[in-house]
């Protein structure tokens, strides 16, 4: 039995029938996969669990699908180094936001969320003044693996 999509999902797939898009197999396919991950993903690493998942999707449409749930606000872009972008759910909701731990060494993401940089941003914003609508915050450094 199939799971109900997530909120994410529905709100993509809504938004992208507003915009005129069809409901397409590889688009969808793109959507579902972004929408059941924890953290972000790179085109490449679309590409490749799509493939694992008996759902091929050439890597030309995969970042054509990406531009598109990007400039109707649904997935966040998440600069790495090296000039690699990984893509995630924008979801527009404080309590699922987190920022990134980047090592520069392997490339490992791991999301993180620090209720004290939360206020600490927040007390930015009012001393600066400045409304901040969305922020994201990329912590470059090595990994424990890469540490050691």
């Amino acid at each position: 039995m199939d799971q109900p999509a997530s909120p994410w999902v529905q709100r993509a797939s809504t938004e992208l029938a507003r915009a005129g898009y069809r409901r397409g197999g590889a688009r969808q396919a793109v959507i579902e996969l972004l929408g059941s991950q924890s953290c972000a993903l790179s085109a490449v690493d679309i590409e490749e669990a799509l493939r694992d998942g008996d759902r091929s999707v050439a890597r030309a449409s995969v970042y054509r699908i990406l531009d598109e749930l990007e400039r109707l606000d649904l997935v966040a872009r998440v600069e790495l180094v090296r000039g690699m972008t990984r893509y995630e759910p924008a979801h527009g909701d404080a309590r699922r936001h987190h920022d990134h731990l980047v090592c520069d060494r392997c490339g490992e993401l791991i999301p993180f969320r620090d209720e004290e940089l939360e206020r600490t941003l927040r007390r930015v914003s009012e001393r600066v003044p400045f409304a901040v609508d969305e922020h994201e915050v990329v912590l470059h450094g090595r990994c424990g693996s890469c540490s050691s």
